[in-house]
């Protein structure tokens, strides 16, 4: 009896351990890779500092100076994707957003960033919007598109 309860307990650690590493992996970005809200409106508001290209790739360009090539779900607008990074350098920051939902959620940035990091773009970020674009970005006053 007291074997059958360790092979269970060991079955169940196993299964544990390979669930939490498969979690892991399903995000294409890592934590580096996110971009805190504040740190993307410093740079905007900064005029000395070099700018990222700041691409939407959700339903609606809300920050200042972005690129709307529009929801990243749909493969017409990772074309645009493709299209608007065609003569971009690589190594320049790109930072995308959505903002829709809860990033758990969303549907428009993994097949973005997917697309950033099959293209090449080693300075590729995605801003960290956890709950919406109204909550993290403009309920804190950021930059918005007029």
């Amino acid at each position: 009896m007291k074997n059958r309860i360790q092979q269970f307990g060991f079955i169940f650690l196993l299964l544990l351990s390979i669930t939490t590493q498969a979690q892991e992996k399903q995000e294409p970005w890592t934590d580096a890779q996110l971009m805190p809200t504040q740190e993307l409106a410093d740079k905007i508001n900064n005029s000395g500092k070099d700018k990222p290209l700041i691409i939407n790739i959700g339903p609606q360009p809300v920050i200042k100076g972005s690129v709307d090539v529009g929801p990243g779900k749909e493969k017409e607008n990772i074309s645009k994707l493709d299209k608007t990074l065609s003569k971009v350098d690589k190594k320049r920051e790109v930072v995308i957003y959505c903002g829709c939902c809860p990033f758990d959620k969303c549907p428009n940035i993994r097949p973005a960033f997917n697309e950033l990091k099959e293209l090449g773009f080693v300075n590729a970020k995605l801003l960290n919007v956890p709950k919406n674009i109204k909550v993290d970005w403009i309920d804190k006053g950021y930059p918005v598109n007029q």
